[in-house]
């Protein structure tokens, strides 16, 4: 009866929403006489709600380490994981569904400052882009095989993380970099479909975040480092953590983080701008524009959990982070505005940005036999865009003078959550265990934009970005209304059966019905298979309906204008629909010996009217879109097919194909210690299968869309040896990058005739590349540990462009290329515990 029920569900209509979860409840008691009790001491129960994970605590009140924390180097396989299940206690070796956990000793061991750099190192499908382009190089942004940011789902402690107000790469993704990476204790990435379990977004996946909970100890480091070819780009961070007891069944613990890199500008005799000319008195290589930006951020995590009554846990987790960051933005020459820059001026785009996040939460037992928990959380993320060292010299004509310094707008993104979940054991006719877990969500999401100052905006706007009119400034919110139902059963003793269904409704994108059928069968303790089929659903966040900016280059401009607006329905915008998608996936678990574990799954994920930038218009028309959005361009100076304009639409159907394949050897050395060796390894390929047209019927996607589509690396290799011996223990990392393709745009040095084409574009292919990563450690005592390392010890670099499609002559790297521009990283550490 409860296999027929589950089915239903999964497909089930709006209509029958209230009646299915009235009639799951009352048939509770029917279906088994012989049911689990929740246990009474909810912190003693590792549950599989995220919330859940909170430390164990003995009579003595103190924190128990977690399951990681005692095997941080390795044995990652060995943890219990509370994503993509409902069932307890149960391994990420023994999932039904892809998962990999990573310690944070493990991504200590990359070297990275950075969250979302160091995950990428450890998971071969986790990309970051190397160098992002105007906005887009002050916000972090991660992909998973090869899908956009905004298709990974990122959970904190199993709560849904609030993402960035800001675009980048396209998306408003979560900024994974905001979040303190001291405050971790590990991370779940689960690779999977998983919408019908967590919602919209969970289309490739989903990373969930496990915060540390000990109530006891200190943690203190302080780490720097540089671009060592370069000699630039300085890094610092000092971080410490502690928890402390709160009473005899609770805990706090608090961390804090401060972070600084300077700029890291690539500089060789190939990046020497194309407009100097011998007697020029200004230097050939003074564009900074191929760097990285200067960044400041604090990050802070306040977290507790403290039982209020024998049943009834409250818990809560606060973090706040603000960013000061500066990007270069291309050269300008001295004739530019010789009365106030003789010498030429280099823009620089500018942020501050404010992101905090609040959960508080009440969890317990035995209300009528189920674990529950009850919680609610508020989000948001506040971005100041701002422009320095700049001029708006039309504005100064009229009005006689200009900043040299502008607030360009403000983004603000704020979420607001509340979650309640129920999970009870049972035995159906004493002969099959399931779990069954259900819930509902709501969900309020806020997005405003507010115009910047006039000048930066008013007769074109500053040089190196022009602010947001009035016109495109506004403020919009919806609500999502979601429940769903998961049944985890056990056929036999060696079958897993999971069926899982969720309806949610969205103020204005409508209704969806997800569905996920995961399953596992172990023949023996050495061999096991498992597959998923799922759908997935995810809506236009706020900011890709009504997202627009403005850069202003030294020859033309490029504006994104709000989906929704009237300036984008100029040049053949309509109103964005949801994603939809379908998922298959299947795996085989293997031990051949002991302490040898491999896994290989392979996937197909299908997604229809897939949200991507569409086509640029070029030329008069994008000019006369871009002065309705309420930005007036002088097109004086200007190369009339150098303005474009663009916007986001539903405009195409991708397929994207690709395998998972990782394994990983404990060898004991006895006296000589231990080595653990891994292997991860993805490789990924995404189709265009259908481009959709837009209101005046044309393409919404041309070749070099679809090209931007797959400019990823198509497969991606990690190999890693851990020795640990007596004090010391050593990691060496070789990373693999496959090729990738893209189709870039002729630039200034280029013909006339293809210059700027929107239709003829030249191939440029990034060659695969091996990096090479060491890491030295020593443990002093109990207290201190120093370690030395290098990432990319070789200086490998992305495969230079060709001059034709290198606008102005400093970027010489392709800014999609997965692997670092700057090179060779050197870096000293110092960890002490108290």
């Amino acid at each position: 009866m409860v296999l027929r029920i589950e089915i239903k569900v999964t497909f089930m209509s709006q209509k029958n929403i209230a009646r299915w979860l009235i009639a799951s409840v009352s048939m509770i008691p029917l279906l088994s006489m012989n049911a689990y009790s929740a246990d009474k001491t909810i912190v003693k129960n590792k549950t599989a709600h995220p919330s859940d994970y909170r430390p164990s605590v003995n009579k003595k009140g103190l924190a128990a380490r977690s399951v990681v924390h005692e095997r941080e180097a390795s044995g990652s396989g060995e943890a219990v994981i509370v994503t993509g299940t409902h069932a307890t206690n149960r391994r990420a070796r023994d999932s039904s569904s892809p998962i990999t956990v990573f310690s944070a000793q493990q991504l200590r061991n990359t070297g990275e400052l950075n969250l979302a750099s160091a995950l990428a190192r450890v998971d071969p499908s986790i990309t970051v882009s190397a160098l992002g382009n105007d906005t887009a190089a002050l916000t972090s942004s991660i992909r998973m095989r090869g899908l956009a940011p905004n298709e990974v789902l990122v959970l904190v402690d199993g709560k849904r993380r609030n993402i960035t107000g800001n675009m980048a790469g396209g998306s408003t993704p979560v900024d994974l970099n905001m979040i303190p990476a001291n405050a971790i204790d590990h991370i779940e990435v689960l690779r999977d479909g998983a919408a019908a379990m967590y919602g919209s977004d969970a289309i490739a996946g989903v990373i969930n975040i496990i915060t540390k909970k000990s109530a006891h100890g200190i943690h203190t480091y302080a780490q720097t480092g540089a671009n060592a070819y370069n000699g630039d780009g300085w890094q610092y961070q000092v971080g410490a953590d502690g928890g402390v007891k709160w009473g005899n069944d609770g805990f706090l613990h608090v961390t804090g983080q401060v972070y600084h890199t300077d700029h890291s500008v690539v500089a060789n005799r190939k990046t020497y701008d194309h407009r100097w000319s011998a007697g020029d008195t200004w230097s050939p290589n003074s564009n900074k524009i191929e760097s990285t930006p200067e960044e400041t951020r604090e990050n802070l995590a306040i977290e507790w959990g403290k039982g209020i009554s024998e049943n009834i846990q409250t818990y809560g987790l606060i973090t706040y982070a603000h960013r000061h960051a500066e990007a270069y933005e291309n050269y300008r020459t001295p004739s530019t505005v010789p009365t106030v820059y003789p010498y030429g001026f280099s823009p620089l785009e500018t942020i501050e940005q404010n992101n905090f996040q609040a959960n508080l939460g009440l969890k317990g037992g035995n209300f009528l036999g189920f674990n529950w928990d009850l919680s609610t959380l508020y989000g948001e993320d506040d971005d100041d865009i701002g422009v320095k060292n700049t001029y708006n010299a039309s504005y100064a004509k009229v009005y006689g003078w200009s900043p040299t310094t502008v607030r360009a707008e403000t983004y603000r993104m704020s979420q607001w959550t509340s979650n309640l979940d129920l999970r009870r054991n049972f035995n159906i006719a004493n002969l099959v265990p399931m779990t069954l877990a259900f819930g509902g969500e709501h969900r309020l999401e806020m997005y405003h934009i507010r115009a910047g100052n006039e000048p930066s905006y008013l007769y074109g706007g500053t040089s190196g970005y022009a602010g947001i009119s009035p016109v495109s400034a506004g403020s919009w919110q919806r609500n999502v209304w979601a429940g769903y139902i998961d049944g985890d059963f056990h056929p036999l003793k060696k079958w897993d059966l999971d069926f899982a269904g969720r309806f949610e409704h969205y103020t204005d994108a409508g209704n969806t019905e997800t569905g996920k059928v995961t399953t596992r069968y172990d023949f023996t303790k050495r061999i096991a298979i498992r597959g998923t089929i799922s759908n997935g659903f995810r809506a236009p966040t706020l900011a890709e309906e009504h997202y627009s900016a403005l850069s202003v280059s030294p020859t033309g401009a490029s504006g994104t204008l709000g989906a929704n607006s009237a300036a984008a329905r100029t040049i053949g915008a309509s109103n964005l629909k949801p994603e939809r998608s379908t998922s298959a996936e299947g795996g085989i678990i293997l031990e051949p010996v002991d302490r040898f574990h491999i896994s290989a799954d392979v996937y197909q994920i299908n997604i229809r009217d897939r949200i991507l930038s569409a086509s640029s218009i070029r030329g008069q028309t994008a000019l006369e879109a871009i002065s309705n959005a309420g930005v007036s361009i002088d097109p004086t100076g200007l190369d009339l097919q150098n303005i474009s304009a663009s916007y986001y639409a539903n405009a195409a159907s991708t397929r994207t194909q690709g395998i998972d394949i990782q394994g990983d050897y404990h060898l004991p050395l006895h006296r000589y210690g231990t080595v653990d060796l891994s292997m991860l390894l993805n490789l990924n390929r995404t189709v265009v299968s259908h481009v959709n047209t837009n209101i005046f019927n044309n393409p919404m996607a041309n070749a070099q869309t679809v090209s931007s589509i797959q400019g990823y690396p198509r497969s991606k290799i990690v190999l890693n040896a851990h020795w640990n011996l007596g004090s010391w223990d050593f990691n060496i990392r070789e990373t693999r990058y496959g090729s990738s393709k893209s189709l870039m745009t002729y630039e200034d040095l280029a013909p006339k005739s293809v210059r700027y084409s929107n239709t003829t574009w030249l191939s440029f292919e990034n060659t695969p590349v091996w990096t090479t990563d060491l890491q030295v450690g020593y443990r002093f005592n109990s207290r201190w540990r120093a370690t030395l390392g290098a990432n990319n010890i070789f200086n490998m670099r992305p495969r230079v462009v060709s001059p034709l499609t290198n606008y102005l002559g400093p970027k010489i790297y392709d800014s999609g290329s997965a692997l670092a521009m700057t090179g060779g990283y050197y870096f000293a550490r110092v960890d002490a515990n108290f």
